[in-house]
C-alpha cells in the first residue's frame, strides 16, 4: 500500500507535469456511522481515505467514541472487510499537542503533565499502526487566553514531540510514519505569513540539527479562510501557502472544510488535503431525525408499540455534556441551554451530538428507533450510513478523487492522460 509520504510527492509531480489536480480527503471519525461511511466511500470510489482522529475522539481512555487507538484501527479493518475495500485507508492523529484534549484543560494539567500525556498517546498511536501524526503544540494554557505561543516555542515543542515519536517508532521496530504540523487556529500564531515562514525555517533548522530531517512533515496546516463559522475557502491564501511549502516537499492541509462553499478551488489551488468532521455529524443527525418522522407515521398502525425518544435523548445528552458552552456567542454567555433561541439550540445539538453518540440513553433510544422501523426498513443503520456517504462523496467529486488510485500508483494509461 502506498504510504502518505509517497503520495505527497506524487501529487506535486502530477500537478507540475500534467496539471492533474487532486486533494486528499480526511474524514474526522466522530462516530461509528461516520467511520463506516468513510470506508464505504473509499471502497466504491476507489480512492484513498484518511481518518483524522483527535485525542478527544480516540485516545488511551477511549475518548468520546469509546475507541482506543488499537480499537479504532481494528474498527477500520472491520469495515474494510465488510465492504471488501482495497483502497488505502490511513488512520491519523489530529491535533496531537498539550491541552488539545479537553480533559487536559478540565483537569488543570501543567505543561509537563500535558506533554507527557501527549507523548504516551503518540506511542499508543504508533503501536496501533497510525499512518500520520499531527503534531500541534500551539496551545499554552500558562499564557493569557489571547496570547499566541511564541513561534520559537512552537518549533521547540514540535521538534520535541517528533523526536519522541521517532524514538518510539524505532524502539518498536515500526516503518516510517508521515507527519503534519501547524494549525489554522489564531492562537497558534501561524496565520500571519511572516510567522508562517518563520515557523517553516525554524522547523527545518531544528529538525536538521536534531538529525530528524527524514521526519519532515508531509502536510503543513494553513489558514485558508474556513473555520467553524465560515465556509468560504480563500483561493489566494491557498495559492500563496502552496507556493511557500512546495519547495520543502510538503503540501498544505486545510481544517474546518465543512460545508465549504467552493470545494472545487481546493485542488485548483494545490491544496494537499482537507479535514471534514462536524458536517457529517449533522448528516447523521438529520438522517436520524428523518427516521424519527418515519417511525411516528409507522407507529400509527401499531398503537401498542413504544415510540423511541431519540431526538429528546440527544438534546438531553448534549445539554448534560456541557460541551455546548464552548460554542456560545458573547451575547449568549451565562444563558441556560433551555433559554437559548430554538435555532441556536438546534445548531448546538447538531454540532455537539458527536460527543454523545455513545451515551447509554442515546444508544438505547437509537436501538428502539431501529427496531420500530424494522417491519418496513430492515437496515436503518445502512440508511444513516448512506446519507453520510452521500455528503462525503461531494468532496470526492470536487477533490477529483474518483478512481484516482492508478494515478497515485503510477499505473495511468499514458495515451489517455497525455491525450
Amino acid at each position: 500500500m502506498l504510504t502518505i509520504q509517497e503520495i505527497i510527492p506524487r501529487l506535486i509531480q502530477l500537478r507540475r507535469a500534467r496539471d492533474i489536480q487532486i486533494t486528499l480527503f480526511a474524514a474526522c471519525p466522530n462516530s461509528a456511522a461516520v467511520l463506516e461511511a468513510a470506508v464505504l466511500v473509499a471502497a466504491r470510489n476507489q480512492c484513498p481515505m484518511l481518518f483524522a482522529a483527535t485525542l478527544n475522539q480516540v485516545d488511551r481512555d477511549g475518548g468520546y467514541t469509546g475507541w482506543t487507538p488499537a480499537a479504532f484501527v481494528a474498527e477500520i479493518d472491520h469495515y474494510r472487510k465488510k465492504y471488501a475495500c482495497t483502497s488505502p485507508l490511513y488512520p491519523c492523529l489530529d491535533h496531537g499537542g498539550p491541552w488539545l484534549k479537553d480533559s487536559h484543560t478540565r483537569d488543570h494539567l501543567g505543561l509537563a503533565e500535558s506533554m507527557e500525556e501527549v507523548r504516551q498517546s503518540l506511542t499508543a498511536c504508533l503501536q496501533a499502526g497510525y499512518a500520520l501524526l499531527h503534531i500541534d503544540p500551539t496551545v499554552d494554557r500558562t499564557l493569557a487566553s489571547d496570547a499566541p505561543v511564541p513561534i520559537a516555542l512552537v518549533v521547540e515543542r514540535t521538534v520535541a514531540l517528533i523526536e519522541h515519536a521517532e524514538t518510539e517508532r524505532l524502539r518498536l521496530g515500526l516503518p516510517p510514519v508521515a507527519y503534519e504540523v501547524g494549525t489554522e487556529e489564531v492562537h497558534g500564531g501561524l496565520v500571519d505569513m511572516d510567522n508562517f515562514t518563520d515557523f517553516l525555517v525554524g522547523l527545518r533548522t531544528e529538525l536538521e540539527r536534531s538529525g530528524l530531517l527524514s521526519a519532515w512533515p508531509s502536510f503543513i496546516v494553513g489558514k485558508v479562510g474556513t473555520d467553524l463559522h465560515t465556509s468560504y475557502f480563500d483561493p489566494e491564501s491557498a495559492r500563496t501557502l502552496h507556493a511557500t511549502v512546495v519547495p520543502y516537499g510538503s503540501l498544505i492541509k486545510g481544517h474546518y472544510s465543512d460545508w465549504v462553499e467552493n470545494p472545487e478551488d481546493y485542488p485548483a489551488t494545490g491544496m494537499g488535503g482537507a479535514n471534514v468532521g462536524p458536517e457529517f455529524t449533522a448528516a447523521e443527525y438529520l438522517a436520524l431525525a428523518e427516521l424519527a418522522i418515519r417511525e411516528r407515521d409507522l407507529l400509527r398502525t401499531q398503537p401498542d408499540a413504544q415510540p423511541s425518544r431519540l431526538l429528546e435523548a440527544l438534546e438531553g445528552a448534549v445539554e448534560r455534556s456541557n460541551r455546548w458552552q464552548k460554542w456560545l456567542q458573547p451575547n449568549e454567555q451565562g444563558v441556560e441551554f433551555a433559554n437559548l433561541a430554538p435555532d441556536r439550540r438546534a445548531w448546538l445539538v447538531q454540532t455537539g451530538c458527536r460527543y454523545i453518540w455513545t451515551d447509554p440513553a442515546v444508544v438505547a433510544e437509537r436501538a428502539r428507533l431501529y427496531a420500530n422501523l424494522r417491519p418496513l426498513l430492515a437496515d436503518a443503520n445502512a440508511f444513516v450510513v448512506e446519507r453520510i456517504a452521500l455528503a462525503m462523496e461531494r468532496y470526492v467529486t470536487y477533490f477529483h478523487l474518483f478512481g484516482c488510485l492508478p494515478l497515485l500508483e503510477g499505473r495511468m494509461n499514458e495515451s489517455i492522460v497525455s491525450g
